[in-house]
């Protein structure tokens, strides 16, 4: 448990809010969007690597908008065959912005053997540099995937990010 001066307590971070309101109850953190060149690639990605969705195209609406955090993938028609499309700005060169998403997986080691054999690029190993234990991949469009497990990240003593955790909490 982190002590009341630590930079992740709430007396050090005005504006982070603990207890939901009442007309937030139901609202909850729901997708990350990315814009992507090519949905084959993409979607065979992100289907072979993280979650497998219903594949009725009513019951895959309803399954994905219904999931507390999902990945929407946004393809602007015609990127994939464009000679002159260079891709999108990851986030990750300058000009900095959006970093990355984060996947939970039961077992770091475990995952990225599996990512390795599947030819999956990497930016980090779990054993590489200072942060022990969680690895960063690249997506087809290189976008940068955090992978990390429960067991290990809370001791990454490196990896403390002022994280605000959006989620619901369930009301009786």
């Amino acid at each position: 448990m982190a002590s009341s001066d630590s930079k992740e307590s709430p007396a050090n971070n005005p504006g982070l809010h603990s207890t939901p309101d009442d007309d937030t109850k139901g609202y909850f953190m729901q997708q990350t969007m990315f814009r992507i060149k090519d949905p084959k690639v993409s979607l065979d990605f992100y289907s072979r690597n993280t979650a497998e969705a219903p594949t009725n195209p009513t019951d895959r609406t309803v399954w994905t908008f219904g999931q507390k955090a999902t990945i929407e993938l946004t393809h602007n028609w015609g990127t994939e065959s464009d000679p002159d499309f260079k891709g999108y700005h990851s986030g990750n060169s300058e000009p900095r912005g959006f970093g990355h998403i984060g996947i939970t997986v039961d077992d770091t080691y475990k995952a990225c053997e599996r990512f390795e054999c599947l030819g999956v690029e990497f930016v980090k190993k779990p054993d590489d540099g200072k942060m022990k234990g969680i690895a960063f991949i690249k997506d087809p469009d290189g976008y940068w995937i955090e992978i990390f497990d429960l067991k290990t990240i809370g001791s990454c003593r490196c990896h403390t990010p002022l994280t605000i955790a959006l989620h619901q909490k369930r009301h009786s």
